[in-house]
């Protein structure tokens, strides 16, 4: 029973890209679509980083998140406890990077939808009280995700406990709930080279640069808002 729940979709936090039929009474995941086209992020991110990005890297972590999770059920039925144990670095991978990608989309919007527009309202408050200001938190947030050694992440998360705003990074494809279990991600940006390397080459600083031109506030903020009504 508490494998189970552990495997939910409540508490693994995926919204999007949930598929309602079933593998073997297993619930399986797909690749959720975006809200606007993959050259839309131009010039900030190109359309051929986009769509290598989305259709191959995302779908590869869902494919092997889907086999992953049959397998482990396959294991739970057999009693098989050395298994269940060898398939947990594998759910963490890619169902992470299943995760991650799910939120990374949202976080982006063209600038003609509002992309790179400043954050108001109580985020905007937050963020100049824990922060000083906005441009203190990006600066705070390229130097550390310009800072991550080989592949991982950099997050603006809430401490829903405190109520208060934290920067984090994240190796490889571990979620940001793995840095505390009363984190919830506001922004997350990739950076694995996958997600730059094709137009900035090894220039990582110069993709966190350009990257806030079509950051999805309005996308943050609504999360901010539910978690601080």
């Amino acid at each position: 029973m508490a494998l189970r729940a552990l495997l939910s979709r409540k508490t693994l936090g995926l919204s999007q890209g949930v598929v309602q039929n079933q593998l073997r009474g297993l619930q399986t995941f797909s690749l959720p679509d975006l809200s606007y086209d993959y050259g839309a992020l131009e010039p900030a991110i190109s359309g051929e980083i986009m769509q290598l990005h989305h259709q191959k890297h995302h779908q590869t972590y869902i494919t092997n998140y889907n086999k992953a999770l049959e397998q482990l059920q396959d294991a739970v039925t057999k009693g098989d406890s050395a298994s269940v144990v060898k398939l947990q670095s594998a759910i963490k991978f890619n169902g992470g990077g299943h995760i991650n990608h799910s939120i990374f989309w949202n976080n982006l919007t063209p600038v003609r939808e509002g992309g790179g527009e400043t954050p108001k309202g109580s985020l905007g408050w937050a963020i100049d009280t824990h922060f000083g200001s906005l441009e203190a938190l990006v600066q705070k947030i390229n130097a550390e995700g310009a800072a991550v050694q080989g592949s991982g992440w950099v997050w603006l998360g809430l401490d829903k406990e405190s109520k208060k705003l934290v920067v984090e990074t994240t190796a490889n494809q571990d979620p940001l709930v793995t840095k505390g279990a009363n984190l919830v991600p506001l922004l997350g940006i990739d950076v694995w080279e996958h997600a730059y390397y094709l137009q900035y080459k090894n220039v990582r600083p110069d993709y966190l640069k350009n990257i806030w031109k079509v950051i999805n506030w309005k996308y943050a903020s609504g999360v901010f808002e539910k978690e601080c009504p």
